[in-house]
């Protein structure tokens, strides 16, 4: 029986091996599924079946595909399933793998530049170098001495730079960490009003004794406290001349400003301050204000970190260190803003925080929230009025009403700053919209000033 070329399809019918055929002819057409094994199927010299692509099983010598049962099928499929699903897993993973891989070494190579434009902006200098240059430690030489350590005013380099160099008493506890977390927080950051570290050094001294020092540009105008606070009775001459008015004052409270919007917004990590305070508010020779002292600085990516014993302890300084750290809460940016704010309400009153006339539970903060909106006049210290009238005068201003006006509106601020409860306070982009505001009023301008004005480099 021939019947090759006929374009049958489907399934070779099982009753043609019940005939009694020599020969059987079923090329060239389009058969598929197993071909029957018995009658003349059962003799491959009797079976033609070339050009059925889809046909299987079949006795062994027509060498056809295998016939998979519908088990068979299931299990192949399955381990093919799985083999696929194996393969596209293990590429996810491996793609996955190189892209973290890729960014990960992306920004190892970012640090390490960083570092290197870093380490060859900064000066190398020498335990014997420093010495020199703050000649000997000599008290002539000493501006200024903190929790950690002293500040000497020298002149480092050949071309005879001023510097402010700052020893850490390594015998002090914490004095180490207050190193390396100063260094960390003003190694990779730029800003206008943040104090510039030139170099560290870490060494040794002459008696084999470890020594660490770090060196910033110096800040000719000294500090905010000093400022603010000159002994008036042993400096009468001096004290006339070291005055800040409002306008000033103003001034240096939206440089402040500006320097912590920077760390809490705008560095790559978060930094907070944590010692906020007039003593780290330096002065250049145009009166610009510095942010100083990072000593007890905090990146706020460390606060993922596990919880480990501080030798530093309460993070800050009496007086300007917000309620709920001495709860035992993390730090954080809020902090910052009550520090601020207790900072703005002493160049308003000129009153320390820890001035006598508040214990028992009244606060520099219940002192000038008690004189809003009627008596601020009462509580401004009068030294911040001098010049004012004329500023105004010359901008067709009434100066009494505009010289309390702006008064109420930074005492506001302070306010606003330094409440209790962390989540009530503002947050510090919003006193830098009212400070501009008061400063608009005193120089009868309304211009705006852009943020990122402020910020230099990276």
């Amino acid at each position: 029986m021939d019947l090759s070329r006929n374009n049958f399809s489907s399934q070779i019918p099982n009753f043609l091996e019940k005939l009694s055929l020599k020969n059987l002819n079923l090329s060239f057409n389009d058969f598929q599924g197993e071909v029957p094994t018995k009658g003349v199927f059962a003799n491959a010299s009797s079976i033609s079946v070339v050009d059925n692509i889809r046909i299987c099983g079949g006795i062994s010598e027509l060498m056809l595909p295998s016939w998979l049962t519908k088990k068979e099928k299931k299990t192949k499929w399955s381990l093919t399933l799985t083999i696929v699903i194996s393969v596209a897993c293990v590429l996810l993973v491996v793609a996955t793998m190189s892209f973290f891989l890729f960014y990960w070494r992306k920004n190892i190579r970012k640090d390490e530049s960083s570092r290197s434009t870093l380490r060859k902006s900064l000066l190398k200098v020498s335990y014997q170098m420093l010495l020199k240059a703050i000649d000997g430690f000599s008290l002539t030489n000493l501006i200024g001495a903190g929790s950690f350590g002293s500040v000497y005013k020298g002149i480092l380099g050949e071309d005879g730079s001023i510097v402010a160099v700052k020893v850490l008493n390594l015998q002090r506890q914490g004095a180490l960490r207050s190193f390396i977390s100063e260094f960390d927080a003003l190694k990779n950051i730029r800003h206008r009003n943040l104090v510039k570290i030139k170099t560290s050094c870490s060494s040794v001294d002459f008696q084999g004794n470890d020594f660490k020092a770090l060196v910033y540009e110096f800040m000719p105008n000294g500090s905010l406290e000093k400022w603010l606070h000159m002994d008036l009775e042993t400096n009468t001459e001096q004290a006339e001349i070291q005055n800040l008015n409002l306008l000033q004052r103003t001034n240096i409270a939206i440089d402040v400003a500006y320097a912590l919007d920077y760390l809490h917004h705008h560095c790559q990590v978060p930094v907070v301050h944590c010692d906020l305070k007039p003593s780290n508010i330096l002065f250049d020779y145009d009166m610009t204000a510095y942010v100083g002292d990072f000593g007890l600085a905090k990146l706020l990516s460390e606060l993922t970190i596990p919880k480990q014993s501080s030798s530093i302890g309460i993070r800050g300084t009496i007086g300007y260190t917000p309620p709920e750290y001495s709860l035992g809460s993390e730090v954080s940016t809020k902090g910052d803003v009550y520090s601020y704010g207790i900072l703005l309400l002493e160049m308003i009153t000129g009153k320390r925080p820890t001035d006598h006339m508040f214990e028992g539970g009244f606060s520099l903060h219940h002192y000038a929230s008690m004189a809003l909106p009627n008596c601020v006049m009462e509580i401004a210290d009068s030294k911040l009025l001098n010049n004012v009238d004329e500023v105004i005068d010359n901008h067709n201003f009434s100066p009494t009403n505009r010289k309390e006006e702006c008064l109420i509106s930074m005492v506001k601020v302070g306010v606003a700053c330094s409440v209790d409860l962390p989540q009530e306070r503002w947050d510090i982009s919003k006193a830098i919209s009212e400070l501009h505001l008061v400063r608009d009023i005193l120089l009868g301008s309304r211009s705006k000033c852009n943020l990122f004005d402020y910020m230099e480099g990276p």
